[in-house]
């Protein structure tokens, strides 16, 4: 049964959801790096069980990718800012890019080609409102993967009255269209930002908290109906009891975003540890540094800092600085 928690009264005041969520998001990057790319039948000969490091691209345990980079690049621009500003975020993004800030080791790499051309964009003509790609093209993981510090601002503006539910998602929205500014991939953000609020806001099992954040999604983009095609596109999620039971064949882990968020959501429920929860979205392979980043911020928020394994916790690179930035202003 789902026991609603007082909003007012959130986590964020008992534990650092910040640090929960974000070093969840890297820890699951972390993981899922090194067989990037590796099919899923070629990983069974070899499955992931703990953090490993070299693989696809040479780097050692604990190094993270382009999704943590860009997700803590926001996350320093929300901080810094105490808000968000478009413009600085794009401004980070090029320092990411050009100049490694953000990195593990000092240089960029793994950047997804919507990325780059929204970056360059920005930097031609500076107008993030241009910058983010529209066309159904434009519909890859790029933007879900770096949202999580959107949705903790927005949750906990919204959790102070600074601003209503139409104005988180405006927030959510907006950030994702920087590089991926078509409504798939928009409202891939803002089903996100709803499973994030109820895992905050209420108790339960997975199952229980991630069917309300889904069913709050529902109801806000189906009060417009030209929300309706767009939002057919995440059908699979509306009933996770059922969605649960699908075998690991039906499951997708594209960077294709739908793909994304379903492996995402798959790999969590039915899980009881954040450990077992990442080996199982990491192994489903394709991208896999994706995917366990996007399930990692949901699993770090769910089961808190302390129940990530702490030999996958220490072994982060650069993991002072990740903690530094995600403490509490």
């Amino acid at each position: 049964m789902l026991k609603k928690t007082n909003g007012s009264m959130s986590k964020s005041r008992e534990r650092n959801i910040w640090l929960d969520g974000m070093m969840g998001l890297v820890v699951g990057d972390a993981l899922g790096m090194p067989v990037q790319f590796i099919e899923r039948e070629e990983l069974k000969n070899c499955q992931v069980t703990t953090m490993e490091g070299y693989g696809t691209y040479n780097m050692p345990p604990g190094t993270w990718s382009d999704d943590s980079s860009m997700a803590l690049a926001t996350l320093v621009s929300i901080r810094e800012k105490n808000g968000i500003d478009c413009d600085d975020i794009m401004e980070r993004f090029m320092d990411w890019n050009l100049k490694g800030d953000y990195t593990p080791a000092g240089e960029a790499f793994d950047q997804g080609n919507t990325c780059m051309g929204a970056i360059f964009h920005y930097a031609k003509y500076k107008d993030y409102k241009t910058c983010g790609k529209t066309g159904e093209r434009a519909n890859g993981n790029g933007a879900l993967m770096r949202i999580m510090p959107v949705c903790l601002c927005a949750y906990e503006k919204v959790s102070k009255n600074e601003w209503t539910e139409k104005q988180a998602i405006e927030a959510v929205h907006l950030v994702s269209s920087l590089t991926h500014n078509h409504m798939r991939s928009k409202m891939a953000c803002g089903i996100y930002y709803f499973m994030v609020k109820s895992i905050l806001d209420n108790e339960g099992d997975w199952s229980a908290r991630l069917q309300m954040g889904v069913d709050e999604a529902k109801r806000f983009y189906q009060a417009d109906i030209a929300n309706y095609v767009e939002f057919a596109h995440y059908g699979r999620l509306l009933d996770l009891d059922q969605f649960s039971q699908y075998n690991e064949k039906d499951i997708k882990s594209s960077g294709y975003v739908v793909d994304s968020l379903e492996a995402a959501v798959w790999s969590l429920l039915g899980t009881n540890s954040f450990e077992e929860a990442l080996l199982k979205a990491v192994n489903l392979g394709d991208d896999t540094d994706t995917v366990g980043a996007i399930a990692g911020g949901l699993a770090g928020l769910y089961y808190g800092y302390k129940k990530i394994p702490k030999e996958w916790r220490k072994v982060i690179v650069r993991r002072e600085w990740v903690e530094g930035v995600c403490a509490n202003w």
